[in-house]
């Protein structure tokens, strides 16, 4: 596409798009396109001009090649990214922001005065109602106050404060509303669904396929650990659902044949076949939204603690305003008091705090379900880590097979690949990959499989029993033995890899060796973890003591545990929490599920189970633990904002009570101060916290 370029450093470039302007779905779909491509970061689309900023760390003749491709019927954009876009609704509520202030003061010279007085009398009315509704239910809150201050400035004819007062509240309000509306959109599209296949029925057997080719009433397989898909009816099967992504609500729900199950809900246990009754993310993405709005979760325990104070605070105005007046027996100091409240300031700084720190760390592809999960990560002082997909790469490789069989090695892998490819788990997605990279294709050749949290997989292959997992699943609780003359060469077995056992027939067939590297960037992440005030740092895992004890040395965890359950996970961290401490559980798998839900905050890895992401309170969505660290500079940067902004709003709207009440400015003065440092401190809570 052509393409005109404005401005250009060195890494850094500002192009114009040869049309007079576009429209909101392209710019969305142009950003998505440039985001899409490794090594083009940063990027910001100006739809009304029709420009594009980015930065880059490609070689410019790369960035050149990659705009000169670019065509917006070309590129396909997921499910929803374009219905649900921002975009629109920041013009809209820019131009509003626009509108409110040139009306407020062009109506000064374009309508005659009596007009004007008759206009903000009426407008005064509506805050006088308000807070007398207040007053009705027995609360004397911020309403109370606002209708107080106007209705006052009214019956002293001050027609100029009472409009400015309410200006300013209207200004407050618009940008508490757009925030909340943009954060609200933000998070609940990071949280929306992003499943890009599923498993179709056809003629009785599971068939892999991409999730857009569903059709209404086509039926689809969930195994456990996995997120339902679409909306749909059970027609087959027994399972227990996690419905907290729809209801808040963590108690798995019995659904049998006949139940109705909703995108995004997780199948915790057991396996059911659904018949698809609504496709596409809408539905979801406006539950999520629903969910967010009304839950709780979105307030920090600071932003709740200012809301409360900032309420309680309002009969002290109050009281103050009728005792000054009472003392001095002037009207002017007392409504200095009157116009000058702190909860206006604390209702609208807090929230947007918390709303705009959610919104930037979605940024960094860091999903926040709630301010309080921020405030957890800032105070805890002890980290749990899962090993495997977590300290280790995502991405294990199968490094060898080694058979106890007359089977090859390869059939053994395709066995195993069959086996594993209908459960999600870093080890899992190792052999499948292994198996795909030597072409080893199959069909569904087993029975029903059930899956062993923590333990393994087993089922029925040519009417043969068929186990894979851990040794403690394979020999301890299914009693499986090694072949007569082959106990020597498991005892040889490499002890660097990470070992998956697969039994036939209660016989060791195949022991597949998974090399399980440790991330080059854990030891640096745990250091610096430590640095910023995490006192306690601990790594558990199903492995070997061995395994655990290399890694743990090489990492520099505090503590290590190895050969764990996933209760003895969630155990832990319970007793960690009773002995008084602040507790983050980082895990990825069906198996950290229990720990990350016990946890003050459970961070889950993206590439992992989306149980762990839907029952976790934050996903990192990165492909390093580095964004561990920028979610802490995150949390902290919030919680010394809102330190912040209540000193500065106790301090600056308790000076101009003093100077009111000491006669040193005027009324009018100490209402547009105040509203004005309002507006200047939300205003600055909007910004990033990390720039």
């Amino acid at each position: 596409m052509k393409f005109q370029i404005l401005h250009e450093s060195k890494r850094r470039m500002r192009i114009h798009m040869c049309q007079p302007k576009m429209s909101y779905a392209q710019a969305d779909i142009l950003e998505y396109y440039l985001q899409s491509k490794k090594g083009i970061d940063c990027v910001k689309i100006h739809e009304r001009t029709a420009n594009a900023i980015f930065e880059f760390s490609i070689p410019r003749e790369e960035v050149i090649a990659y705009i000169n491709e670019f065509h917006y019927r070309d590129v396909e954009v997921p499910a929803g990214l374009i219905e649900n876009s921002s975009r629109e609704l920041n013009a809209k509520y820019q131009e509003k922001l626009v509108m409110t202030i040139t009306w407020h003061y062009a109506r000064r010279w374009i309508i005659p005065l009596p007009i004007r007085i008759i206009w903000t009398t009426l407008k005064g009315i509506r805050y006088i109602i308000k807070g007398i509704r207040c007053l009705a239910k027995g609360k004397i809150e911020v309403a109370v106050l606002d209708a107080t201050s106007i209705a006052v400035s009214l019956l002293r004819a001050d027609f100029k404060t009472a409009s400015s007062v309410m200006f300013l509240l209207g200004i407050g309000e618009l940008l508490e509303e757009w925030t909340q509306k943009k954060s609200v959109d933000d998070l609940a599209r990071t949280m929306s669904l992003n499943i890009s296949k599923v498993w179709l029925m056809s003629d009785g057997q599971q068939v892999l396929v991409p999730a857009s080719e569903i059709k209404v009433e086509d039926e689809i397989v969930v195994h456990m650990g996995n997120v339902i898909p679409f909306d749909g009816e059970v027609s087959c099967g027994d399972g227990m659902v996690n419905q907290a992504s729809m209801t808040g609500e963590g108690v798995p729900v019995q659904k049998s044949g006949g139940d109705y199950v909703f995108a995004g809900t997780v199948l915790e246990e057991g396996e059911l076949t659904i018949k698809v009754k609504e496709i596409g993310c809408s539905s979801r993405y406006e539950k999520i939204v629903h969910m967010i709005e009304d839950s709780e979760k979105l307030k920090a325990g600071a932003e709740s603690k200012a809301e409360h104070l900032a309420d309680r605070l309002v009969p002290y105005s109050l009281g103050g305003t009728a005792l000054t007046y009472v003392l001095t027996r002037n009207a002017t100091k007392a409504l200095s008091i009157l116009m000058v409240d702190f909860s206006c300031a604390l209702k609208l700084a807090m929230p947007i705090s918390v709303l705009s720190a959610i919104r930037e760390a979605s940024q960094h592809k860091i999903t926040v379900k709630g301010g309080k999960f921020l405030e957890s990560v800032a105070e805890a002082d002890t980290i749990i880590f899962d090993k495997t997909g977590t300290l280790t790469k995502a991405t294990p490789t199968v490094a060898k097979v080694v058979t106890f069989c007359k089977e090859s090695e390869d059939e053994m892998l395709r066995v195993a690949a069959c086996m594993e490819e209908h459960f999600p788990h870093s080890m899992a997605k190792a052999v499948i990959d292994a198996a795909t990279a030597k072409g080893l294709d199959h069909e569904e050749m087993h029975t029903k499989v059930d899956y062993v949290v923590a333990h393994g997989i087993s089922t029925t292959i040519d009417g043969k029993k068929a186990i894979i997992g851990s040794y403690h699943f394979v020999f301890e609780d299914e009693k499986c033995t090694i072949p007569r003359g082959k106990k020597t060469l498991f005892s040889e077995l490499p002890e660097e890899y990470s070992h998956l056992y697969l039994a036939i027939e209660n016989k060791l067939a195949a022991v597949i060796c998974i090399e399980d590297p440790v991330r080059e960037e854990a030891a640096c992440v745990i250091s610096q973890l430590r640095k910023k005030g995490l006192t306690k740092i601990v790594m558990m895992t199903g492995d070997s003591e061995k395994t655990a004890a290399a890694i743990a040395k090489k990492i520099g965890v505090d503590e290590y545990y190895s050969e764990v359950l996933p209760e003895d996970k969630a155990a832990f961290v319970e007793k960690e929490k009773q002995m008084g401490r602040k507790v983050i559980m980082v895990g990825d798998g069906i198996n950290d599920s229990p720990a990350l839900s016990a946890s003050d905050c459970g961070i889950a890895i993206s590439d992992g189970a989306e149980i762990a992401r839907e029952i976790a309170d934050i996903t990192i969505g990165a492909e390093n633990l580095y964004e561990l660290l920028t979610l802490k500079d995150l949390s902290d940067a919030l919680m010394k904002r809102i330190q912040n902004n209540y000193r500065a709003i106790m301090g600056f709207n308790g000076s101009l009570i003093g100077l009111g009440v000491l006669g040193l400015i005027a009324p009018t003065t100490s209402a547009l101060l105040h509203n004005a440092s309002t507006l200047i401190i939300g205003m600055n809570s909007m910004k990033n916290l990390l720039d």
